[in-house]
């Protein structure tokens, strides 16, 4: 099919096998960020699989029918570029980032590894005991380890409370056939998506993505409703660590709501930065934490809003305390017009910086393509923005923040009893 344009930068081809190749074309620059997504990650594995799709995603780099891990690692560094990958809860991404010279060398090496990996029982081995390193290491890194911890306390036995890596019994009795069959069953045209940013042709591009992907046609994989009934929970682990780390959190809009532009909003209000109220209030002016932030996480047909801060146990209480009566503030009284403004300000500065970058513009169209099938131009999205209204904000505070689903983690030497604050 006749690709799909939108604006003079922004094209879209559909394969007739079902892939999707989406570019966004920036002439000012010499590089493009490319960008293999797949439509798969540790929500969609069940309780044995956990980790499956972080292993796959390293494995994909030990060697194909036709290169050896070394020349994999050495076919774009030797040409000036770079390649990798990463796996998030929704999706699975292996990038490159390249002199638009050496497109046709990024579309052959990552389709070699995308289309073509051999996953020998061998490197599988060694590449099973790399991860247990990995997932010691997070367990050793408190301040990742809290947002594990959140996400099981508020998903339960939900996929999305499964940690990305897995547990280390998990990963050594991964079967090679479980992960032979995960990779056929999720690794198809219909799950994937090309994407590129930069000094990209599209043309070019298609021409190059029939000549060397040939992934096998299938169905489009259908994880597990995020929709889920929450109530009030709070977790407590304790350990041997110095600091308290807390995270609380209450259910949200997905990815694609139009009520996700407002709490970004909220966010910032909240937790944005330096001069959001949370830091402001903890740490400047009583100097409760060193860090301390609000986060929105949107999925395809979910989402939270959440806080974290770290803090020593003495101080848990009164953190815990600010935190959420600033919560219930917002809800009762508008943000300041002259606030609303500076976070709007702050909201599009952020945005346009970050997509000077190529490789943030192609994740953004990935990730827009794997999640809705639309892509949304930077001056729609800043438009949005300057759409957004104190009443918005407020309803959403009202909304999101139920505190009869508020689901709180804390990791450290504390007690249920060192929270203290009830609303």
């Amino acid at each position: 099919m006749p690709p799909v344009r939108i604006s003079e930068q922004y094209k879209k081809t559909e394969l007739k096998n079902g892939l999707r190749i989406v570019t966004e074309t920036i002439p000012s620059v010499r590089s493009i960020s490319l960008g293999v997504w797949v439509n798969t990650g540790s929500r969609n594995e069940s309780e044995k699989e956990n980790g499956i799709s972080h292993l796959i995603e390293h494995m994909l780099f030990k060697g194909t029918t036709t290169r050896s891990a070394r020349d994999i690692a050495s076919s774009l560094e030797s040409i000036g570029g770079s390649i990798n990958a990463f796996t998030s809860r929704e999706q699975t991404c292996y990038l490159a980032r390249i002199l638009d010279d050496h497109l046709e060398e990024a579309v052959d090496v990552l389709s070699d590894i995308t289309c073509r990996a051999t996953i020998t029982p061998a490197n599988l081995k060694k590449e099973k005991m790399v991860i247990v390193e990995e997932i010691k290491e997070s367990l050793d890194n408190p301040s990742d380890l809290i947002h594990d911890l959140f996400a099981e306390t508020y998903w339960k036995k939900h996929p999305l409370g499964k940690t990305i890596l897995g547990s280390i019994e998990s990963v050594l009795n991964m079967p090679r056939k479980t992960i032979k069959d995960y990779i056929k069953n999720n690794y198809n045209s219909s799950s994937v998506v090309i994407a590129a940013a930069g000094s990209v042709s599209h043309n070019k591009l298609v021409k190059l993505v029939k000549k060397y992907f040939d992934f096998d046609k299938g169905d489009p994989n259908q994880p597990q409703s995020g929709d889920v009934t929450h109530k009030k929970n709070i977790k407590i682990k304790n350990n041997s660590i110095n600091q308290t780390h807390l995270c609380l959190g209450f259910p949200s809009m997905s990815y694609s709501s139009k009520e996700k532009m407002p709490a970004y909003a909220l966010s910032a209000y909240l937790g944005g930065g330096m001069s959001s109220v949370l830091f402001q209030k903890i740490r400047e002016e009583r100097g409760l934490v060193y860090s301390v932030y609000t986060f929105l996480d949107t999925y395809k047909d979910s989402g939270i809003f959440g806080a974290y801060l770290g803090t020593d146990k003495k101080h848990v209480k009164e953190a815990y305390e600010i935190c959420l009566k600033e919560l219930k503030k917002v809800k009762q009284k508008k943000i300041s017009t002259q606030k609303l403004d500076q976070i709007k300000a702050q909201l599009k500065g952020n945005i346009t910086l970050s997509l000077e970058s190529t490789s943030n513009r192609m994740n953004r169209l990935g990730r827009q393509e794997l999640m809705t099938g639309k892509y949304v131009s930077i001056k729609q999205t800043l438009r949005n923005i300057d759409r957004i209204k104190a009443t918005e904000v407020r309803e959403l505070a009202n909304k999101v923040f139920d505190y009869s689903k508020l689901t709180v983690a804390v990791l450290g030497p504390s007690r249920k009893s060192d929270l203290g604050y009830e609303i």
